[in-house]
């Protein structure tokens, strides 16, 4: 793992600062009086959505954070419910100590609900000086800092098969009719054109997101995100319109419409790089890149490329980011070691060990891009940093849980229901909008 110098005295001295004296190098932390770790005999719960191989490379950190601290931990997958079986535990005396939370309308409903500690000084500070404001933003609820972006994603990325599109004779397009075009020449050659994990609502919202930040603008895109303009406004219609013309073109998506309700997110990954693949391109966040690497064993840049989410229309390309956000719930059992494992979360050094291993960005400034294991997602990871304020954050993760982040209800339910029948747009259009105005309770 390579880092700068400046970047691991950084890490030490916030690391150091968040577990009382400790040690930075080959011999590992001591505390002030000896050899024993700060938090040993502590356990922490930590709970997120992540699976597979997500999970697996969160587990690298928490054995990290293990290994400097003394501290045990505990991780539970919640699924894509994670507002619901939080909400449940804390109910029944079994709260987490740790969330990762998926959407900023979670982390702001956990904190209206008063289940969150403010985060540390020593977070805050880490914060300030290290991530671009739009992340403090996105963390804190009324002036107070409760969710801390560990895990960044770049939501504006199409992956694909090098050798589909060249077997095609087809580039990487540049525009979103040119993308279809390209897909449909690939159908020809004998793969369908894009694997769609329509059995996951979430993978919807992200491409209708895209779809409208470039055609609607960045403007209409906060007021549709803040429900300041109705889900039927006309701008959301063409946007619809526009991504029907891919979901109904059977020739377009492996499978049909029915194969792609059946397809989950790795699923729609395994059809692409998988060992019998059936599309020549999936479209998601840079973390394909991690199902493909570690599930399928293609090497990112050469089995696994991607292009930029084209432009549509008129408008600019697009750059939609999410993230998963770490609180710290009042209702832990182990409420300093789980505030001492975000301090530790903060600092280039806890990023640096999912960095090594792929699948992973970081809206952290100070992480060294050298950490990252390949250059296709140094690439990705400087765009995103490079970025700035300027990037849009996730659309649905910005909704009330009930509209965007629900699985079987809201717009998840409601794109799974377009896809499966794309021809009534201002029919869908009117529909999201009840469910919106229910959500956020106009």
């Amino acid at each position: 793992m390579m880092r700068r110098r400046t970047t691991l005295l950084a890490s030490c001295t916030a690391l150091a600062l968040s577990l009382g004296a400790t040690a930075c190098g080959g011999g590992g932390p001591v505390s002030a009086g000896g050899g024993d770790k700060p938090l040993s005999g502590q356990t922490i719960n930590v709970a997120g959505v992540w699976s597979g191989s997500e999970q697996k490379n969160f587990q690298k950190v928490l054995d990290a954070f293990t290994e400097k601290t003394g501290a045990k931990t505990q991780f539970t997958s919640t699924g894509d419910n994670v507002s619901t079986v939080v909400g449940s535990k804390i109910e029944g005396g079994n709260a987490p100590d740790v969330v990762m939370v998926p959407q900023v309308g979670v982390l702001q409903q956990f904190a209206e609900e008063g289940w969150l500690k403010p985060l540390s000084k020593t977070v805050q500070k880490s914060v300030d000086t290290n991530y671009a404001d739009v992340w403090k933003n996105y963390g804190s609820v009324d002036g107070s800092l409760y969710g801390l972006y560990f895990k960044a994603a770049h939501k504006s990325t199409v992956w694909y098969s090098p050798d589909a599109l060249d077997e095609a004779g087809v580039e990487a397009p540049a525009s979103y009719d040119a993308m279809l075009e390209a897909g449909r020449t690939i159908s020809e050659s004998g793969l369908a054109a894009f694997s769609v994990a329509g059995q996951d609502g979430w993978t919807l919202t992200d491409w209708f997101e895209n779809v409208y930040l470039s055609q609607a603008g960045p403007e209409k895109y906060d007021a549709l995100a803040a429900h300041e303009i109705k889900w039927t406004d006309p701008s959301v219609v063409a946007a619809l319109t526009t991504l029907g013309k891919l979901f109904k073109d059977k020739e377009l998506i492996a499978g049909g419409q029915k194969g792609a309700l059946n397809t989950d997110f790795p699923g729609s990954v395994e059809k692409v790089f998988g060992p019998e693949p059936a599309a020549g391109m999936v479209y998601e966040g840079d973390f394909v890149a991690g199902v493909a690497k570690d599930q399928f064993g293609k090497k990112i840049g050469e089995d696994a490329d991607f292009f930029p989410f084209p432009a549509v229309g008129d408008g600019k390309a697009p750059v939609v980011s999410g993230g998963d956000a770490a609180v710290v719930l009042k209702d832990g059992k182990s409420p300093k070691a789980a505030m001492a494992f975000l301090e530790y979360l903060a600092t280039p050094e806890a990023s640096a060990v999912w960095a090594e291993v792929g699948g992973f960005l970081s809206p952290n400034k100070e992480l060294d891009l050298a950490s990252y294991g390949d250059d296709i997602t140094r690439e990705t990871a400087k765009s995103l940093v490079d970025a700035g304020d300027s990037v849009r954050f996730d659309m649905s993760d910005q909704a009330p849980a009930a509209f965007g982040g629900t699985k079987g209800a809201g717009e998840w339910k409601l794109l799974q229901d377009f896809l499966r029948d794309p021809s009534d747009p201002k029919a869908t259009a009117a529909a999201l909008e009840k469910a919106a105005a229910k959500a956020y309770q106009d």
